[in-house]
């Protein structure tokens, strides 16, 4: 039991993440589903809408309670969704692939492609947006 505590102490921001991640891709997800569902936006401007709420939502989680980093607010705000927009970038252009060019359906292209984005974004989040700035 003491090894189980040991490594949740070990990778606890990257568990918070996780867990964060996971509340921001399900609003990603609903947002997306409903925007294509009733034909509001066409798919790949549904994702650039989902995304950028889901951003918006992650930061907030993440500065109070997960890294708990307050101090220079938007200058983390705007690092944090420069990464985001990277990913959104590579999840868009992974997105328009896979439905576009193989033909994959919409929701499970959007699903695979939320791993993507969470891997590239939580190496970059760590190393920059939630550091020590002087």
């Amino acid at each position: 039991m003491n090894n189980v505590f040991a490594l949740f102490r070990q990778y606890r921001q990257m568990i918070i993440y996780i867990i964060i991640g996971c509340t921001g891709a399900t609003l990603d997800f609903i947002i997306f589903s409903l925007l294509i569902h009733f034909d509001i936006l066409h798919y790949v401007v549904a994702n650039i809408v989902s995304v950028s709420l889901a951003i918006t939502n992650n930061f907030l989680l993440n500065a109070f309670f997960n890294f708990k980093m307050r101090d220079q607010f938007w200058k983390r705000f705007f690092s944090f969704y420069a990464i985001g927009v990277l990913g959104l970038i590579v999840t868009s252009a992974c997105l328009y692939l896979f439905v576009a060019v193989f033909h994959f359906e919409v929701h499970l292209s959007k699903f695979l492609i939320i791993f993507v984005a969470f891997l590239l974004q939580y190496n970059l989040n760590k190393r920059y947006s939630f550091k020590q700035f002087a």
